[in-house]
């Protein structure tokens, strides 16, 4: 089966489990994980900020930001596409009681001009303001990577408006090997970012959100309420170290081989599929002939030995990762034509 859903359906390669099984490790909410601190410290430091935290999932890193940097009956921007918006399971509201204002982006990108619209007025029957949530590399955009010179304007505007900035990072290494802008500089625009070591980096669980010593140590405490403090932890942490060193630079792979899909059902489908612009390893296809379905095709495709998502009722989504070779994907991307065209 050539499984084309996610980038989190990777195994942990041998190297990886060789270093989880001689993990060192203690009692992590005592703080006393030596491999979960040093994971902590080292992500950190190359995110540029004063702490970090490990986390179970992405959306546990999310939801702590936002939790911590926000006010019941606040407000947060977020793209129209966003994860946080519509793949978090309401959970803004459910956890930190503000609501999600999403504003139209162009591939998932937000400007200045846009922001500064969706800003509310100071009155007493409004919800006021408080964050912004960017997403980068964006998802459902078909990975598309956030502008810098965009998100330091972004970060201008949002100081002068007294509003902080959370990055959901999730995807933050494909955006770096495709665009050669260091996570630092990223991270830098935002108060808080979220990256995640089991997507393309290929740990088995895992993710961490980074901001001031100040913040850690309140998100600590929303971790803990919300279930996610780990005892030895650090066999999960030698995962996402030994992801960090060795798995990033490989993520070029993941960009060619999504190109190599994009390109290959262009020329095969006939017409009957066009892709978004492929920046990383996500490719989200549009049918364009009426004779199949999202569902239908997925069907199909199962049938064929391929597995691919439905990314809405005329939209597929699919993803390179380290777990599919060059010649599985241009296989898939073969039969993905045969059974649309």
């Amino acid at each position: 089966m050539i499984d084309l859903r996610s980038d989190t359906v990777t195994k942990p390669s041998k190297g990886m489990r060789e270093a989880m099984a001689k993990a060192e490790v203690g009692d992590d909410v005592f703080g006393e994980d030596p491999t979960v601190n040093r994971l902590q410290e080292t992500a950190a430091d190359l995110l540029g900020k004063e702490d970090a935290l490990f986390t179970p999932s992405g959306v546990m890193a999310n939801q702590i930001a936002i939790r911590c940097l926000t006010e019941p009956g606040d407000e947060v921007i977020v793209e129209r596409n966003a994860h946080i918006l519509n793949y978090e399971t309401a959970a803004p509201a459910l956890i930190s009681s503000v609501q999600l204002f999403p504003v139209d982006g162009s591939r998932g990108i937000l400007e200045v001009e846009q922001l500064r619209a969706a800003l509310r007025p100071s009155a007493y029957y409004m919800p006021r303001t408080s964050l912004i949530c960017l997403e980068n590399t964006h998802n459902m955009a078909g990975g598309s990577v956030f502008p810098i010179e965009t998100m330091r304007s972004i970060r201008s505007f949002a100081k002068e408006a007294g509003i902080r900035i959370h990055l959901d990072g999730a995807r933050l290494w494909n955006a770096w090997v495709a665009s050669g802008v260091h996570p630092r500089e990223y991270s830098a625009q935002a108060d808080t970012v979220s990256v995640c070591f089991s997507k393309g980096l290929g740990a088995p669980v895992g993710s961490l959100v980074a901001g001031s010593r100040e913040f850690i140590r309140r998100a600590r405490t929303v971790r803990k309420i919300l279930g996610g403090g780990m005892r030895q932890a650090g066999i999960l942490a030698a995962a996402a170290l030994y992801a960090m060193q060795h798995h990033v630079e490989r993520l070029k792979e993941d960009h060619e081989h999504a190109r190599m899909f994009a390109e290959t059902l262009a020329n095969d489908a006939g017409g009957a599929a066009t892709c978004e612009p492929v920046e990383t390893n996500i490719i989200i296809i549009h049918l364009t002939g009426r004779e199949r379905s999202a569902s239908e095709v997925v069907r199909k495709l199962r049938d064929k030995g391929v597995l691919l998502i439905m990314a809405g009722p005329r939209t597929l989504r699919a993803v390179t990762h380290m777990d599919v070779s060059r010649d599985e994907v241009l296989s898939a991307s073969r039969l993905l034509a045969r059974v649309i065209a």
